[in-house]
């Protein structure tokens, strides 16, 4: 009953003890089993309709993998939701861009993913983004401060730091708080930084941990908390470079 919308736990069993729910026509009483599926649930005279359950999913997207639940007609080429093979409804969480790769949220919540989503919320993703050359202090303050992009939009002020060098190129830590359609590889390029690789390591609260391309897991409810919560702080959360040691499904051969 709880799960179909009609009260916390102690409400629900508070209309149970009542006498206002029935089971196959007979008064249902407090401890009582019973599957909506196969019995026929009536509350305040009227039949009780089961919400979908919610799932979330973390999944690591490979490069030239969609982050669409279907491909157009006549493409051929692999979604999110073909990585993830559950039978509940399941929509990405924004996007990622077919070439990069990195933490992709699966959800039927649609009031979360909104909230993840819409540009009010500013939620932070974090990225790790490999640059071909060496970034020189106006480069990245000019990235820090926001770059005009070709159509004239201006993006917000982000944090871009340093990582590690890479031969002769660069990999670069970059916290966003929007997400224009390649963004990153636009800025890159504006800004004589190409970039070879993006991986996204962070969304809100929620981390890639230790996921392998084409790995996912369900996420645990203290995450899903944080997530609606709006809690994103990084102390609050796994560095994503320790081990996680949560089952996780194995990348299909």
């Amino acid at each position: 009953m709880a799960q179909a919308g009609l009260g916390s736990r102690r409400s629900c069993e508070e209309i149970i003890i009542s006498g206002r729910v029935s089971v196959n026509g007979k008064t249902a009483v407090l401890g009582q089993k019973a599957d909506p599926a196969l019995d026929k649930i009536i509350v305040d005279g009227k039949p009780m309709t089961v919400l979908e359950p919610k799932v979330y999913v973390a999944l690591y997207k490979p490069r030239k993998v969609l982050s669409t639940v279907e491909s157009e007609p006549g493409d051929t080429r692999l979604t999110v939701r073909d990585l993830v093979p559950i039978e509940e409804r399941l929509y990405p969480v924004g996007r990622l861009d077919y070439d990069s790769e990195g933490l992709v949220l699966m959800t039927n919540d649609g009031e979360l993913a909104n909230r993840l989503t819409h540009p009010r919320f500013a939620h932070e993703k974090e990225y790790r983004v490999l640059v071909a050359n060496r970034p020189d202090n106006v480069q990245l303050e000019a990235w820090r401060r926001g770059v005009v992009l070709e159509d004239g939009y201006k993006t917000t002020p982000a944090q871009v730091q340093i990582e590690s060098l890479s031969g002769k190129g660069t990999w670069l830590r970059v916290i966003l708080k929007e997400g224009r359609k390649r963004q990153i590889r636009e800025i890159g390029f504006l800004l004589g930084l190409p970039v070879v690789r993006i991986i996204r390591v962070r969304i809100s609260s929620l981390f890639l941990g230790r996921l392998k391309p084409k790995e996912w897991r369900y996420l645990m409810p203290d995450e899903v908390s944080r997530l609606k919560d709006g809690t994103g702080k990084r102390n609050q959360e796994k560095s994503p470079g320790r081990p996680n040691r949560r089952k996780v499904h194995p990348r299909k051969k």
